[in-house]
């Protein structure tokens, strides 16, 4: 199958990179490889860009999109939260760039075996991003306790019914093994109150993020990484991050804030004595999003966030 996904804020991206052609550069979410090709457009002879990836059919299809630029790229499968040790075979040190974008790609949601959408009825409970791992949606969904099921919908939902939603499926799951998305969603859909159906969005959406969320480990993945990814930056260097939900959003804002000024010293002491230093500056103050145009060209874009960091 074709690895269709349309890179967001792909310009904004590459250019936020300020890519040196001589430079070395890591696409930690390289997906189908739109953004990768542009900044290996951008390199010369000298230059290089590791692309990372967990997903097995994004390997294959960016692998074979960049195989134009020769030895230029370096395609790894893992994930971007082992970036350490990815750079540390490669013997590379120090990166001029880092870039993420952490929206689930087009491919994953249109492909209905790989169970990331609830559009689809008869899709199996998956939400893998790495097929490698052994636990699915489906076995959160049919074995989390009730109260599991309620904290992730609702941290990971923002769902104001996560509470109902978590009773409704433990409920059916006693009579029958919960194994499809259109399962999940009939079992959601009958967890609100029809009036808020007729008037919000698809009722699933909420729920199916949330696991999808605690599934692959996306908030604690991004958390643990950021402070990695600009300790391996060279001076100069930037990290830019593409951010879909309120949740990430304010992880990359607090952690690039945190990097910029990390003095922990009362406000009323003259001077810092706590002795943490800055490790560079937040460029975006505010986030960079997409235009008009680009949101009516590609609706998935709509929530899109771009921030960047420059170690200095």
């Amino acid at each position: 199958m074709i690895f269709n996904h349309k890179s967001v804020l792909l310009n904004e991206t590459v250019d936020s990179l300020c890519v040196k052609p001589q430079g070395i550069y890591v696409d930690g979410t390289l997906g189908g490889g739109g953004h990768a090709s542009e900044v290996a457009a951008r390199l010369g002879d000298g230059g290089r860009l590791i692309g990372i990836d967990q997903d097995a059919d994004a390997i294959a299809a960016a692998s074979e999109r960049l195989a134009p630029f020769g030895d230029k790229i370096t395609v790894v499968r893992s994930n971007y939260e082992r970036i350490a040790q990815v750079l540390d075979e490669l013997e590379i040190p120090q990166v001029d760039g880092i870039y993420l974008d952490l929206g689930v790609s087009s491919f994953q949601l249109d492909t209905a075996e790989r169970g990331f959408t609830y559009r689809e009825d008869d899709a199996p409970l998956d939400m893998r991003m790495d097929q490698r791992n052994e636990q699915t949606a489906k076995d959160i969904v049919n074995t989390y306790s009730e109260m599991e099921l309620y904290r992730i919908i609702r941290d990971y939902g923002e769902d104001r019914f996560a509470k109902n939603i978590a009773k409704h499926i433990v409920q059916a799951r006693q009579k029958k093994e919960i194994e499809t998305t259109g399962e999940l969603t009939e079992i959601i859909r009958a967890s609100i109150p029809a009036k808020v159906r007729a008037t919000g969005g698809h009722p699933a959406k909420r729920t199916f993020q949330a696991i999808r969320i605690e599934l692959n480990r996306e908030l604690d993945v991004l958390e643990d990484s950021i402070d990695t990814m600009i300790e391996r930056l060279a001076p100069g260097g930037r990290l830019s991050i593409i951010t879909f939900h309120s949740l990430e959003d304010r992880i990359v804002k607090n952690r690039f804030r945190t990097n910029e000024n990390p003095c922990i010293c009362p406000p009323d002491f003259p001077v810092c004595v706590c002795g943490r230093k800055s490790r560079g500056r937040v460029i975006t103050r505010k986030p960079i999003l997409p235009t008009d145009q680009e949101m009516e060209e590609n609706p998935r874009s709509k929530s899109a966030k771009l921030r960047v960091f420059e170690k200095s």
